[in-house]
């Protein structure tokens, strides 16, 4: 199937996958805000709170590793099928929570229902990832727009499902909200299982699960980067801003507690808005459609550096202040979101990268190993994120995801253009 020959059918199967990813991310969005403040409230402490997420991440490295294999035999319908179905279940499952279990029984069950929600998420992800690389057209930075397009307008519509979370938590509680997004999620599935256009792969036979394993150095570099720096991201994103911002807006009152709610559920919509729109306009923002492959392989070591600056200057002002003030709430709020529009373009950039180094052959191995970079990169920013807060409060968080962002442009650093990519970390 070429991309001339699947052009028409491709646009229309595009719009089918983003749909129905923009469903999935809507969900997911809900379900992390719903799951965080409902347990807080509970008494969870900090570390125990990351607890919840672990297993989420965890699922999603190990997902996506075979992941791309199942969608190279069996076809991308069958996981972007399969990654609905299994967050309905999640969200079924979630619903039966009994307030009377214990502490530890009710963290263990969290846990694992959170890890299926972990292996749907990436198996959504992984399909409409890929799809981009098949079906978008390769001229004029056309790869570059679409993932772009996809990505960004995704992020947009998790950053409304962080809101929807918190407002369906305030009001109509934990057990009904979960069950209202299980049967949306039901209907979009038997729409899209009767109605997906034809143009995705159907898979291949002969596809070996060892070459989920990549050989490429520039996937290799880039994978190391993309973990750190979505632990850079996810170190005060996942725990310790949201508990930040609960401890100074809430009184312990009812009332307290739905104004903290939609006080946290706003900013962390807004801020994953804000970096939607900004993935969005990346190529724009780049000249990615004028400029050769290794500009955008050097942008992405300098625009991961200026990202560095940003937690390193809110560690300070944080460690420098005796108690939160006002100020210092502003100036973290106002700091994250240059971080959010930066962390952006990063991201943006990682994601044409791993399509550009793939070859369409081996496109839903080569995403599937990176987007398990991916988790692995969130998996450690939720274990440091409730670590960090406990320890050292807020400002060894920022002082960690500083470090991270750090770490993630040396990895990007070691990135060459592809026809001199033949040495580094293989």
């Amino acid at each position: 199937m070429t991309k001339a020959a699947a052009r028409p059918e491709g646009m229309a199967a595009y719009i089918a996958v983003t749909a129905v990813y923009w469903a999935f991310m809507l969900t997911d969005g809900a379900l992390r805000m719903l799951v965080l403040l409902h347990f807080h409230t509970l008494g969870f402490s900090p570390v125990q709170l990351a607890y919840l997420f672990v297993l989420y991440e965890l699922a999603g490295m190990v997902t996506n590793l075979s992941a791309g294999w199942i969608a190279a035999r069996f076809g991308l319908t069958t996981t972007l099928y399969a990654g609905l179905a299994l967050q309905i279940v999640a969200l079924f499952a979630l619903a039966q929570l009994d307030p009377g279990w214990t502490m530890g029984l009710s963290v263990v069950f969290v846990m694992l229902v959170q890890g299926l929600s972990g292996v749907a998420k990436d198996l959504a992800k992984m399909s409409s990832k890929s799809a981009v690389k098949l079906l978008a057209p390769s001229e004029n930075g056309g790869l570059f727009r679409w993932v772009a397009a996809l990505t960004g307008s995704k992020n947009v519509v998790k950053g409304f499902g962080f809101l929807l979370g918190a407002a369906l938590l305030a009001s109509l509680g934990f057990t009904w909200s979960v069950l209202a997004m299980a049967a949306v999620l039901a209907l979009i599935l038997l729409a899209v299982f009767f109605a997906m256009p034809p143009g995705l792969p159907k898979g291949r036979r002969g596809a070996k699960f060892s070459e989920v394993f990549s050989r490429s150095a520039n996937v290799n570099w880039l994978s190391l980067a993309r973990v750190f720096l979505f632990g850079a991201r996810d170190v005060w994103f996942v725990v310790g801003i949201p508990i930040y911002f609960y401890a100074v807006s809430s009184d312990g009152s009812a009332a307290g507690n739905r104004a903290a709610f939609f006080l946290i559920g706003s900013f962390m919509a807004g801020w994953i808005i804000l970096y939607g729109l900004v993935q969005a306009t990346a190529p724009r923002l780049l000249r990615a459609g004028s400029r050769p492959e290794a500009d955008l392989i050097g942008a992405a070591r300098h625009w991961a550096a200026a990202l560095c600056v940003v937690p390193a200057t809110l560690a300070v002002a944080t460690a420098v202040t005796p108690a939160p003030q006002m100020w210092l709430t502003v100036t973290i709020i106002l700091g994250l979101l240059v971080f959010g529009a930066i962390f952006a373009v990063n991201s943006s950039l990682h994601s044409y990268l791993i399509l550009a180094f793939s070859k369409a052959e081996h496109v839903t191995m080569d995403v599937g190993f990176y987007y398990m970079a991916n988790a692995a990169g969130r998996l450690l920013g939720t274990l440091m994120s409730g670590l960090t807060y406990q320890i050292g409060g807020l400002a060894m968080t920022l002082s960690t995801a500083a470090v991270m962002v750090l770490v993630s442009a040396l990895a990007a650093g070691r990135l060459r253009p592809v026809a001199d990519a033949s040495d580094g970390l293989t």
